[in-house]
């Protein structure tokens, strides 16, 4: 005997009723494709990456752009195995990055309630990312300029430079009206993008990042190379641009 409540049951019901009513619904509604001598999608539908071309900063003003060229260097510094930050194109993938849809937050939801979230939720305040690095630059400036004698981020020494990151890092060095740390985090994150993404997006110049990790890339296929451990890979990497030397000569 079946001795669960009646409205439990009668709810599981009509669940599965409604449930089943839907999927009929669905599949009546629907109708099958016939391919034949074509593909199964269409020509233009999709959405490639635009490649980033060289040019004037698009988001950053100048003083800012100096500043985060300054930071992303200290973030990666240049040494025998490679170059830094800034060499790499970071300041650059972060520029166009902060100037199109991310900067913007688009796609997200971004309405209250507006609070202080967890470690493992990440931000979740009001502003967007473009927001959020015009202001927490303008704070890093200020700080610098109340405490090293009026001087810009750029115009100090490495070491003061890495003492100022530092500070931020780990809340010492308090910034008027943002929270350093997570803009720490913020911009760690996203130089860290910059010098590992695909070129196509103005960062890891001349695949920087993957030649130093020994990634490669966007090839086709490389199965016969997975399982392969500490052996290097022979080939150089590729980008979803493909490589100089593929493009048909006149």
């Amino acid at each position: 005997m079946n001795d669960r409540p009646r409205e439990v049951q009668l709810s599981r019901r009509s669940l599965l009723a409604s449930t089943a009513a839907l999927l009929v619904a669905g599949a009546t509604s629907a109708r099958a494709r016939t391919l034949s001598g074509a593909m199964p999608w269409e020509k233009g539908t999709a959405s490639p990456p635009v490649p980033v071309r060289p040019g004037p900063w698009q988001f950053f003003t100048a003083d800012e752009a100096a500043a985060v060229e300054a930071i992303v260097d200290r973030l990666i510094p240049s040494d025998e195995l490679g170059p830094g930050g800034k060499d790499a194109g970071c300041a650059v993938y972060l520029d166009r990055q902060l100037a199109g849809p991310f900067g913007r937050s688009e796609g997200l939801y971004m309405r209250p309630p507006f609070m202080n979230g967890t470690p493992g939720q990440g931000y979740q305040g009001a502003d967007a990312p473009a927001a959020r690095y015009r202001k927490g630059l303008a704070a890093i400036a200020d700080y610098v300029k109340a405490n090293f004698g009026g001087k810009t981020f750029n115009a100090l020494a490495p070491a003061d430079q890495d003492k100022v990151l530092t500070d931020i890092e780990k809340g010492i060095a308090k910034l008027k009206d943002v929270n350093g740390v997570s803009f720490f985090s913020l911009l760690l994150s996203g130089t860290q993008e910059g010098f590992f993404a695909d070129p196509i997006y103005g960062g890891n110049r001349d695949m920087a990042g993957w030649k130093l990790v020994g990634f490669p890339g966007a090839r086709y296929d490389f199965r016969d190379w997975v399982e392969r451990y500490n052996e290097k890979y022979p080939l150089p990497p590729v980008s979803i641009m493909g490589r100089a030397d593929w493009t048909a000569k006149d």
